[in-house]
């Protein structure tokens, strides 16, 4: 499975081609994948690079590191970001709690520091000039927040892209395809409404773009994403998934927004950590609007790479746009905060596009 994976990853999510640049970031534990991933892109020409990382560092950081220390951006990532071609993040956590008691402020200084060199990342990424993918190695740690046993997450994660069947790139084409549909006809639309349980949100998307996530940049992957007009987003939501912020879980965010800005909110658990995210600069406007389409996913496992394709469901951002959408929010977070719509409704330019989790398109 670990070659059909990374044969996944190098042909169709990166496209890599000969004298690619690649940058494979993760921890020792994704070992099996990152064999693969080395081999398949030295098949396809490119120049793939290592970059993994041990148990307790994060931890170390933020325990003994001076404010200046955390403010430090390494000039070698940094160096990645402007001229690598390639970016490969593999997921693989020893331990998802590990950071859940770090005083936020810190984790804050260091989320400040990060801005300008995610700004050119995001900023190459969306010119075209720089691919990247983000993907899960299945570890303990992810299966015991997901509730599952480790084979049983191995399993839900190979579903979820796909790699259970005999052609994933095939599978990946059709969703692109059919994703492809429904973008076509929201970007020949101004307005966006979501109707659902607890949920009456409305805003513009004039000017802006929806994009196909389709296994490029993500995989798994399966939404179709916009940047809605900063001033435009207005009416109330209560998300019904918790909403994870650096391994800590906020329940039942509710959220009234007018023109654009978050007004009033609360939380059923976690309120205080929600004040907190509020202050941060930008944090206050959407940065995102996404609808989930992988019907393959169909477990709320706390981890957002998989819980935001899943089909049936919305998801918002609050924090920093998309450059490829159009947004113009800028900020050091983008979080993204999940509600069911499988009772729910989508309508664009006052049209049915969406009923009870599918398109009608």
């Amino acid at each position: 499975m670990h070659s059909k994976y990374a044969k996944l990853l190098v042909n169709y999510s990166l496209g890599l081609k000969k004298g690619d640049k690649l940058l494979i970031t993760s921890t020792y534990l994704a070992e099996p994948l990152i064999q693969e991933v080395v081999k398949e892109a030295l098949l396809a020409g490119a120049h793939p690079e290592v970059l993994v990382s041990v148990n307790g560092i994060g931890k170390a950081l933020y325990d003994h590191a001076s404010d200046e220390q955390l403010r430090h951006v390494s000039p070698m990532y940094g160096y990645a970001v402007d001229h690598y071609d390639a970016f490969l993040t593999v997921r693989a956590p020893f331990n998802l709690k590990e950071l859940e008691h770090v005083d936020p402020e810190k984790k804050k200084i260091t989320a400040f520091a990060q801005t300008a060199v995610k700004e050119r990342f995001m900023r190459r990424a969306s010119r075209g000039t720089l691919r990247w993918t983000l993907c899960e190695y299945p570890t303990d740690a992810q299966a015991q927040e997901s509730g599952l046993s480790r084979k049983e997450f191995e399993a839900f994660v190979f579903s979820a892209c796909y790699l259970d069947t005999n052609d994933p790139m095939a599978k990946w084409n059709e969703m692109r395809d059919a994703q492809q549909r429904v973008v076509d006809r929201l970007n020949g639309c101004g307005k966006v409404r979501f109707l659902g349980e607890h949920i009456d949100l409305s805003f513009s998307t004039r000017g802006r773009t929806w994009i196909n996530s389709d296994g490029r940049h993500n995989m798994p992957s399966g939404e179709v994403f916009t940047g809605p007009v900063e001033t435009s987003v207005n009416g109330k939501v209560q998300f019904s998934y918790p909403g994870i912020f650096m391994g800590q879980a906020v329940d039942y965010v509710t959220l009234e927004v007018r023109r654009g800005e978050v007004v009033s909110w609360d939380a059923l658990q976690g309120k205080d950590l929600l004040d907190r995210i509020l202050e941060i600069p930008g944090a206050k406007r959407f940065g995102e609007a996404a609808i989930g389409t992988n019907k393959a996913i169909k477990t709320f496992t706390k981890n957002i790479l998989f819980d935001e394709k899943m089909g049936g469901t919305i998801h918002m951002a609050l924090g920093a746009s998309y450059p490829e959408t159009g947004g113009r929010n800028k900020s050091p977070v983008h979080w993204d905060l999940l509600a069911d719509m499988r009772q729910g409704e989508i309508y664009a330019d006052g049209a049915l596009v969406y009923r009870q989790g599918d398109f009608v398109i």
